[in-house]
């Protein structure tokens, strides 16, 4: 058969084969790593444990002497859910990241202390909680109760059934089947169903039943904040199977290694540079469009414009350096910018994106960055100091001009004052030969 796990008690970091797990005479139940360390314990820290055991119902305990539990698995869920296993108000089932990888991943499951059950996304690293994309829309839950017949129901505290939350009736007998209900790691809360014995009307595989919750989680889920159910610039395709699975659009690449895109995708070309008010004009002649009808990237628009055609909304995204995306429905036109979230694509949705990607002939070179420290880099003192030699050679020459343009002046001025005074020797002295009337001086 195979091998499922159900709980786990140290999904964050996982030890080394050769690693142990030992119950201490003094009660402490511990996984210690293959060099001894303690990485894990049960909180059964100074109770009278006597002994652990694995029950039928899967639930995995510690008990006293007289059999009283006193720490159990049913009691510190991790995704999964078991027949007779109760979910208290405050308890919650995380989501594992993939398929692949158990740490925890990004969906939750919980019923509120104010008895609402929900469903909802969180943000790493923080845990942040973003908008519930499914509820029980209750104020009275109390319990969630699996119970051997395969129903799960969420009751008050009178024990009074409010709703069902997923309310799957197996064709075979509930003793021949073993069951479990798993939030699995593209936020769907699911059953299955797994046949005891070997027969000719079961496959010995896992079933699905029919209900889960949500019924379309690429339509479900559209919040403020976080990339909804894929990755941001992803959208979310509901298959035939009726699960989810995140694309990337024309001209993204994922960036999860594996490829299945729950992180994301990014742009695989040179984004549209900006100059003076806009794109520049050389840019708008490198991009085009690829469409994609009924998709969409709810909340992720800046601008709207309404009574628009097509082309005038084709024309506005690419003359715009910001536009990633432009939605056109109905004459409405959504410029929509990086990083995209809560995309999706339904028939339900309508109209058409129009995703701006680079010509695959243009080049994909990326400009140079600017020069490091308001360029005052290598190179800009460089070019700096060519600029000031330059500087430099333009004042010597002007500052030369202007001495040799002063000593002639001053040589002009002194052969005129010399040229004077030559002729004013060659003149007799007035005084030497003329005397003053009424003088005796000569």
């Amino acid at each position: 058969p195979e091998k499922t796990i159900i709980w786990s008690a140290n999904r964050e970091n996982l030890v080394e084969g050769g690693s142990i797990i030992q119950l201490s005479t003094d009660g402490r139940f511990v996984l210690n790593d293959t060099k001894g360390q303690q990485v894990w314990t049960a909180d059964s820290a100074g109770t009278a444990v006597s002994y652990a055991a694995m029950l039928d119902t899967g639930n995995f305990v510690l008990a006293s002497r007289d059999s009283a539990i006193l720490w159990e698995s049913f009691g510190k869920p991790t995704d999964t859910i078991l027949p007779t296993q109760i979910l208290s108000q405050g308890s919650k089932l995380v989501a594992r990241l993939s398929e692949t990888d158990y740490a925890s991943g990004r969906f939750q499951f919980t019923l509120q202390s104010d008895g609402n059950l929900v469903l909802y996304t969180t943000d790493f690293p923080k845990d942040t909680v973003n908008s519930a994309y499914w509820s029980s829309d209750t104020d009275s839950g109390y319990q969630v109760i699996f119970n051997q017949s395969g129903g799960i129901y969420l009751t008050a505290r009178n024990t009074s059934v409010i709703m069902p939350v997923l309310s799957n009736a197996a064709s075979a007998s509930a003793a021949d089947l073993y069951k479990r209900a798993i939030l699995e790691s593209d936020g769907v809360f699911r059953q299955y169903v797994y046949p005891k014995t070997a027969g000719d009307s079961w496959p010995m595989t896992w079933s699905l039943l029919s209900s889960f919750v949500p019924e379309d989680i690429c339509m479900s889920l559209t919040a403020d904040t976080g990339g909804g159910a894929c990755g941001f610039n992803s959208y979310c395709k509901l298959g035939g199977d009726q699960r989810p699975s995140c694309e990337c659009p024309p001209g993204y690449t994922s960036l999860d290694p594996a490829g299945s895109n729950i992180n994301g995708c990014k742009q695989n070309f040179v984004q549209q540079s900006c100059g003076g008010g806009g794109a520049q004009p050389q840019e708008t002649d490198v991009f085009e469009f690829r469409e994609m009808s009924n998709t969409d990237w709810p909340l992720s628009d800046y601008v709207h414009f309404k009574l628009v055609t097509e082309d005038e909304c084709r024309e506005a995204c690419l003359s715009d350096c910001f536009c990633a995306v432009a939605i056109f429905r109905d004459g409405n036109c959504w410029k929509k910018r990086i990083p995209l979230s809560n995309g999706r694509t339904n028939p339900r949705v309508g109209g058409k994106a129009l995703i701006k990607i680079r010509k695959t002939n243009s080049s994909t070179t990326q400009p140079p960055p600017p020069p490091p420290n308001g360029g005052m880099g290598p190179q800009s003192r460089k070019d700096g100091s060519k600029d000031q030699s330059g500087l430099i050679l333009t004042g010597s020459l002007l500052l030369g001009t202007s001495v040799f343009l002063n000593f002639l002046v001053l040589l002009v001025a002194l052969l005129r004052f010399n040229k004077r005074k030559s002729k004013s020797t060659l003149q007799p002295s007035c005084s030497s030969t003329m005397a003053v009337p009424g003088t005796n001086l000569r």
